[in-house]
């Protein structure tokens, strides 16, 4: 009798693949895609970077989204400290709970 396994420990059955998980699989791949970062001009800059110093100033709690290649990530705190030269802001979310957070990479801010 032969075994069902061939050389490389698959079921010579399951190699089939039907259309529909092809298509299932390729729809799949097409959305864990990278996407680019969208270009902000100077004016949404300028709006981020004034919600960024309201809340460092007024202690209010602001929403950033952060750009991520596959999902963005919305982030909300207070920021605590604004780092000039590295061009980065600390968020604090808690007691101890922080992030350091590039200027460049957040595309929203509202307060």
């Amino acid at each position: 009798m032969a075994s069902k396994l061939t050389g490389n420990g698959v079921f010579e059955g399951s190699r089939i693949i039907l259309p529909e998980h092809r298509e299932a699989y390729l729809q799949e791949m097409s959305v864990q895609e990278k996407r680019g970062k969208p270009v902000l001009d100077e004016q949404e800059m300028q709006l981020i970077e004034e919600a960024i110093f309201e809340s460092y100033q007024e202690r209010h709690s602001v929403t950033l989204t952060v750009f991520n290649p596959f999902d963005d990530e919305e982030i909300k705190g207070v920021v605590a400290s604004i780092d000039r030269q590295s061009r980065r802001v600390k968020l604090v979310r808690g007691a101890e709970d922080y992030s350091w957070i590039q200027i460049e990479e957040i595309i929203n801010a509202s307060i």
